[in-house]
């Protein structure tokens, strides 16, 4: 199953979230050696300040067993500011059309338990299934990811090849890194679900996910509330700090479509 989490979204997952940002500090710290920052257990970098979506694979009992996170390239992002040496003096990719997708990951450990139903390649296809559905969805033309040579000979042999690379590969921790790209079209994605036999719709409704993490005992109203007033308190801070009437109307914006959601949800469970 796969879950989008975005601004709009994220006060209600924040179990998700946490175990998504530990997966994260497990494998690009651990697993890959990347010098990244890890605190109280988690890889948060600042450009999870920068309202990307994260695409979510979850296990039955709504664990995290994949993620990825995709941002727009008009602004900051990994591959013009943390990757450059990819680029290899080549400009960075600035394009409304085209995202970033970064760190993209597997549970491989969680997966490979006696308990898991699916397998690593079943995981690792759902989610970049999830990943191109969503940005053709979105009106993404083409993903442009940073990963490391494993990840490019997974993407060819799921049938998922890049249809052109960008820069070099450089040395990156304990593995090498480069910067791929894949078009977001129906033709890419029918090939990624044939390799690995998957059928039906891969994502999962929002609505669903909250009812099902409250059965599982996994959440509680008050966590929520205290998720929804961080978020708030963001929104103000990016209106206070705007410097142009874009960036002020777009927080401002984004302030009253939480506004409206909150609203919303509570009414429906008075």
């Amino acid at each position: 199953m796969i879950l989008t989490i975005d601004a709009l979204n994220m006060h209600r997952f924040p179990t998700v979230l946490e175990d998504m940002f530990q997966l994260r500090a497990r494998v690009f710290a651990g697993r890959l050696g990347w010098d990244v920052t890890i605190t109280d257990g988690k890889e948060i970098d600042q450009f999870d300040s920068m309202n990307p979506s994260y695409i979510v694979g979850l296990d039955d009992e709504m664990n995290v067993i994949s993620c990825a996170r995709v941002l727009q390239t008009m602004g900051p992002h990994m591959l013009a500011d943390v990757f450059d040496a990819i680029l290899a003096g080549e400009p960075p990719v600035r394009s409304p059309n085209i995202w970033e997708s970064t760190r993209f990951c597997v549970d491989t450990q969680r997966i490979k338990s006696k308990d898991s139903k699916t397998t690593v390649s079943k995981a690792t296809c759902e989610l970049m299934v999830g990943i191109l559905e969503y940005s053709k969805a979105a009106g993404i033309t083409d993903i442009i990811t940073v990963i490391d040579p494993v990840m490019d000979r997974v993407l060819k042999r799921s049938d998922n090849a890049p249809h052109g690379y960008v820069g070099k590969t450089v040395p990156m921790g304990k593995v090498s890194a480069l910067a791929a790209l894949l078009d977001c079209t129906d033709e890419r994605i029918s090939k990624v679900r044939a390799f690995a036999g998957i059928e039906g719709d891969v994502m999962l409704d929002e609505d669903a996910a909250v009812a099902k993490i409250k059965a599982l005992g996994e959440t509680s109203p008050e966590t929520d509330v205290t998720e929804t007033e961080d978020l708030m308190t963001y929104c103000e801070e990016q209106i206070a700090e705007a410097g142009s009437s874009s960036e002020r109307s777009a927080a401002l914006a984004l302030k009253h479509a939480l506004t409206g959601q909150v609203a919303a949800e509570m009414s429906s469970s008075s």
